[in-house]
C-alpha cells in the first residue's frame, strides 16, 4: 500500500484520483484549502475510510505540509492544488501568483526537505508529480499539436502561474536532485466538476432552458479529455514515469466549442425534452469573446503512449454521455454546489 499525499484533492481532477486511487487499495492523505472549487460532497463515500484522511489547508503552509509529509510517511506527493479558472485570473490575477507560484515553491520545499531526510532506498522511490495544464504552451494554428519540447508561451494569468510552477519543479529536479514528473493535461471533463467550466455549465443552464453562452464565434478549439483517463495517466506516470521528465496527457478528441455546446444540446434533448418542444440548440447566444483566448490546443500523448503504455479508454462520444448522465442523477451535488456565491455567471470580461 503506497502512501501519497494529494493536493488539491476535493477539487475536480484531484477528487476524482482520490476516489481512484483509495479503490485501488492507496493510502490518500488529502490536502485542500476548499476554496470556491472545493466540495467536500465529492469525497463523502470516504467517510469513515481508514485509508483517506483529510486536512483542510494550505499548500504554502511549511510547517503543515512538513508534518504531513513526516508523521504519514509519505510515498509521494501528487500536486493538483491550483487556480484554475482562466476568466477568474483575469479578474483576480494575484491569487493565482500566490497559490499556483508562491505555493508550489513552499510544497516543493517541504518535500525536498522531507525527501533529504529519507534513507538511500526511499530516496530512490520518492516521487514528486506536478499536474499541469497545456495551456502553458500557448496557442496553436490550424495544424500541428504540443509536444514536451514545445516553447512555453502562455497568454492568460492562470497559464502563466501554471508555467511558473512548471518551471520550479524543473529547477527542483535540476538543482536539487529531488524526483520530479510533470504531467500537462488538455481540457478536462467529467462526474464532480465545478460548473464555471464549459461543459458542467452548459449542462445546467441547459437543463433549466436557460441562455447558453459561447465565446466569440465559438470555433475555438480544444482537445477534450475524460477526468478518469487522465487520472489513470498520472498514476502510470508515477508508478513508471522517467525521473525529471515531462508527460503529455491528451484525450485525440479536438472538438470546437460551439460544437461541444450543440452536442450536449442534442443529447439533453432527447433525455429530458423542454416542456415547450424547443430544441436547446436555439437557446446558443454568442458573446464577446474572453480577453487572451487561446484559438486551439491539440495534445500530443505520443511519449506517453510509447513509453508507458498508456491510452484513453473513453471517446468524446462515450464520454460525454457519461457524463451528462452522471449530472442528470447526481442534481444534489449540483444544486449543493451552487448555494449563493456562484451564480453561473461570466466572469472575466
Amino acid at each position: 500500500m503506497t502512501t501519497l499525499l494529494v493536493t488539491g484533492g476535493a477539487g475536480f481532477i484531484g477528487a476524482n484520483f482520490v476516489l481512484q486511487a483509495v479503490a485501488q487499495g492507496h493510502r490518500i492523505v488529502n490536502l485542500d484549502k476548499l476554496t470556491y472549487a472545493g466540495n467536500l460532497d465529492t469525497l463523502s463515500s470516504l467517510e469513515g475510510n481508514e485509508r483517506h484522511a483529510f486536512v483542510q489547508g494550505d499548500i504554502g503552509d511549511r510547517d503543515l505540509v512538513s508534518s504531513l509529509l513526516n508523521i504519514h510517511q509519505v510515498d509521494a506527493v501528487v500536486n493538483f492544488a491550483a487556480e484554475s479558472h482562466v476568466d477568474r485570473s483575469i479578474d483576480g490575477p494575484a491569487a493565482f501568483v500566490e497559490t499556483n507560484v508562491v505555493g508550489t515553491l513552499g510544497l516543493l520545499e517541504s518535500s525536498r526537505d522531507y525527501w533529504r531526510s529519507l534513507d538511500k532506498n526511499a530516496q530512490k522511490d520518492f516521487r514528486f508529480l506536478h499536474v499541469s495544464t497545456d495551456e502553458v504552451y500557448g496557442s496553436l494554428g490550424d495544424e500541428g499539436q504540443f509536444k514536451e519540447t514545445t516553447p512555453y508561451a502562455p497568454n492568460s494569468p492562470y497559464s502563466a502561474s501554471k508555467a511558473a510552477s512548471d518551471h520550479l519543479v524543473r529547477a527542483f529536479h535540476h538543482t536539487y536532485g529531488l524526483p520530479t514528473l510533470t504531467t500537462n493535461c488538455s481540457n478536462n471533463y467529467g462526474p464532480y466538476q465545478f460548473p464555471e467550466k464549459l461543459i458542467p455549465l452548459v449542462i445546467l443552464k441547459a437543463l433549466a432552458g436557460e441562455s447558453l453562452p459561447v465565446y466569440g464565434d465559438g470555433r475555438n478549439i480544444r482537445d477534450w479529455l475524460y477526468v478518469g483517463d487522465h487520472c489513470t495517466a498520472i498514476q502510470r506516470v508515477l508508478e513508471a514515469g522517467r525521473v525529471g521528465e515531462t508527460y503529455n496527457v491528451g484525450g485525440n478528441a479536438e472538438r470546437e466549442n460551439v460544437v461541444v455546446v450543440k452536442t450536449i444540446c442534442a443529447l439533453l434533448d432527447n433525455r429530458r425534452p423542454l416542456a415547450d418542444g424547443r430544441k436547446r440548440e436555439s437557446l446558443i447566444t454568442y458573446v464577446k469573446d474572453r480577453p487572451g483566448h487561446d484559438r486551439r490546443y491539440a495534445i500530443d500523448s505520443n511519449k506517453l503512449q510509447n513509453e508507458l503504455d498508456w491510452r484513453p479508454s473513453q471517446t468524446f462520444e462515450t464520454g460525454i454521455e457519461h457524463t451528462i448522465d452522471w449530472y442528470l442523477t447526481n442534481m444534489a451535488w449540483a444544486s449543493r454546489v451552487l448555494d449563493g456565491s456562484y451564480r453561473m455567471e461570466r466572469l472575466g470580461t
